[in-house]
């Protein structure tokens, strides 16, 4: 059976509510899911579409099934999983085609967790031979951001993970890999790479991520430096999801956890009155709505509260807010609105723009939210 078949199948059944499951978090989720499942096919929702966007093994969708991942954990109705296993067995569990590329390798924390939830080791055969590949022929280059005259996908830094996106979108599933398998060169090859990033794109005055080497002399036109929000979504969020399976004690996870908590602190002092984060971190005046950044902080802060990172009286509000106005973003037709679009730093963003990262990012925020009302 065709995915997009099989999936329209999987919208006919009843949506059902665990007990222990707070209902307005994953109720709107599954809500939010479903909306997008019905169209993971149909790219006429979409205010722009390319090459990449309709492939459903690239980077757009499998922030998406990342999303779905998490609220298949957190006691969605079994159709979640199914989805997500239905897409994994109709790409053949294959990552993208650029063996090093980060945005190509994200679909496979999709497919480890089906590995984990029925489908067996089929799904991860093939995410394990991309990354024995990797390890055993590292990538070789400086992260200097510079696009040749052949274009952006050119650029020769993107064989390593020289850019903050890349932060959520490889290294969670080496960690996963390592934890699935027992074999730590995952895991090690992915902290190696991560500090490698974080020492060259981190910003020790403004404890936030320059998204590439080119922003780092860029202002704005009050002379401000240009912290993309999506770009440090990316990264708070990713943290989020390493973190857990670094050993306790360890220096990698000791070094993460205060990051994480750095950039936290700074974060909350960046949260506009409205509950969104400005596309411009250091620029929140007469901006947008903005939910794809908001979705990664949002579930970020939350997640901390829960792991014991961050202090519930100092940032519950936070991520309250950020919930709120996530909610405030889905559209009369269903589609989650105030999503920028496809780029490497601020935008524009319009009430109807929306995109299948944006929905994996609320889908994150809202298991979190969630979490964080089960431990209340």
């Amino acid at each position: 059976m065709k995915f997009r078949t099989l999936a329209a199948a999987l919208l006919l059944a009843p949506a059902t509510v665990t007990a222990q499951t707070p209902a307005a978090p994953i109720e709107a989720a599954t809500r939010l899911a479903d909306w997008q499942v019905k169209r993971i096919a149909d790219f006429d929702h979409l205010p722009k579409a390319t090459g990449e966007t309709r492939n459903p093994r690239a980077w757009e969708q499998a922030v998406f099934w990342v999303g779905m991942t998490a609220l298949a954990d957190a006691g969605a109705p079994p159709r979640i999983g199914e989805a997500i296993r239905a897409m994994g067995r109709a790409n053949q569990w294959r990552p993208g085609d650029k063996t090093y590329f980060a945005d190509d390798l994200a679909i496979t924390q999709s497919y480890l967790w089906a590995a984990q939830h029925g489908a067996g080791a089929a799904a991860r055969a093939p995410t394990k031979a991309r990354f024995d590949a990797i390890l055993a022929k590292p990538a070789v280059t400086t992260l200097a951001f510079a696009v040749p005259p052949e274009g952006y996908g050119a650029t020769e830094c993107l064989t390593r993970w020289c850019w903050c996106d890349a932060l959520f979108m490889a290294p969670p599933a080496f960690v996963e890999l390592s934890r699935q398998t027992g074999d730590p060169r995952y895991r090690d090859f992915a902290m190696r790479e991560f500090w490698a990033t974080t020492d060259f794109l981190f910003d020790p005055v403004e404890h936030l991520y320059y998204r590439d080497s080119r922003f780092f002399e860029r202002r704005d036109a009050k002379g401000r430096k240009q912290f993309w929000s999506r770009g440090n979504g990316w990264v708070f969020a990713g943290m989020a999801r390493i973190i857990p399976y670094l050993p306790k004690g360890s220096a990698d996870r000791r070094r993460m956890e205060a990051l994480f908590v750095e950039m936290a602190a700074k974060l909350k002092t960046l949260q506009k009155p409205d509950g969104y984060w400005a596309p411009s971190l250091l620029a929140p005046e007469d901006s947008p709505p903005e939910s794809s950044g908001t979705g990664f902080f949002t579930y970020g802060m939350a997640w901390g509260i829960r792991a014991g990172l961050l202090p519930r009286a100092r940032y519950e509000d936070n991520a309250r807010r950020g919930w709120a106005a996530l909610q405030r973003a889905i559209q009369p037709d269903g589609r989650l609105g105030w999503v920028q679009q496809v780029s490497d730093r601020p935008e524009k963003v319009e009430a109807q723009d929306t995109q299948f990262y944006g929905v994996g990012a609320f889908l994150l925020a809202a298991t979190a939210i969630a979490d964080l009302d089960r431990g209340r």
